[in-house]
């Protein structure tokens, strides 16, 4: 196996591991620091979004940054276009993409959901190559379980290249993305902490949405997200708990006439009436509108 593929596995299984430790967010500095590979250190980002490491002769990674000065999108037909970098398209960066789209060479794709936090997707394939508008199409693959990169799959993966597959997988990705964005903006404005009991581990806190997103009402802004913990979140979402929208929480009837364990004791009855913890910005604050449209359905459920 020649020395590009060894390195684009070994970045795979690597990226893997990060994501089982620390979710599919990772921090720019780990990105930075990236792995070692016999005895070499290989990042995996650099300034900029397309990054060959030293030990290559073809890009590894691209990137689209937060509040980057590239307007990289999702079309119409779900793929993700990606810019050149800048107007010339023999820049060693851009021919260095070309040539990793005439060789089928997977890449990773680094999103930036907030500045130093990216989502990473990998194998990803350029499928397509268009100098007059200086941008590239991008289809996603199946992200593989840890330690399982291979030279077959990978070639298996290669040879299956088709835009029907690649269109569904990439818009799952485009979900994806738009799902983490929505999660690190709530967490971020609660200063990660649950807005019902004040947990402060981020890894058991969720976005919850006010309008649940699969209504067309539902929209995915930090004024209709509440940052939740695991347990409020379940029982926010079973209508055992609401919000008014004057911030006050409301246990159920049936729920405070119980009698149980401390849980309940302490994690549930005892928020009744108690108010919701709000971001220091009142721009970010729960929409009120939003509240009532919950606290409605929640009315009737005691």
């Amino acid at each position: 196996m020649d020395t590009d593929l060894q390195v684009r596995m070994a970045a795979f299984n690597w990226l893997s591991e990060q994501v089982n430790s620390h979710g599919d967010v990772l921090p720019r500095k780990l990105l930075e620091q990236g792995f070692e590979f016999q005895g070499q250190r290989i990042p995996l980002v650099a300034p900029q979004g397309i990054f060959k490491p030293q030990i290559l002769d073809l890009p590894i990674s691209i990137t689209t940054a937060p509040k980057g000065p590239y307007d990289d999108y999702f079309g119409k037909d779900n793929f993700l276009i990606y810019r050149y970098r800048g107007t010339d398209p023999n820049h060693r960066d851009n021919a260095g993409l070309r040539k990793v789209f005439e060789l089928k060479r997977p890449l990773v794709y680094f999103h930036g959901i907030e500045p130093g936090k990216y989502l990473a997707t990998w194998p990803v394939y350029i499928i397509g190559d268009d100098q007059s508008n200086l941008t590239f199409k991008v289809a996603v693959d199946d992200a593989l379980p840890a330690f399982e990169y291979s030279e077959t799959n990978i070639t298996h993966q290669i040879s299956e290249v088709s835009d029907v597959r690649h269109a569904y997988l990439t818009a799952t990705v485009k979900v994806r993305l738009q799902q983490r964005s929505f999660r690190e903006k709530v967490l971020d404005a609660y200063k990660s902490q649950c807005a019902f009991c004040r947990l402060k581990h981020r890894e058991l806190l969720d976005a919850a949405h006010i309008i649940p997103d699969y209504l067309p009402e539902s929209m995915s802004t930090v004024e209709h997200g509440i940052s939740l913990c695991k347990l409020h979140h379940s029982a926010y979402d079973s209508f055992i708990l609401g919000v008014t929208p004057d911030y006050i929480i409301q246990v159920r009837e049936d729920v405070l006439e119980e009698e149980d364990g401390p849980v309940l004791q302490h994690g549930l009855k005892g928020l009744h009436k108690t108010k919701l913890i709000l971001p220091d910005s009142k721009g970010q604050w729960p929409n009120k509108n939003a509240l009532a449209w919950r606290y409605e359905r929640f009315s009737k459920t005691t």
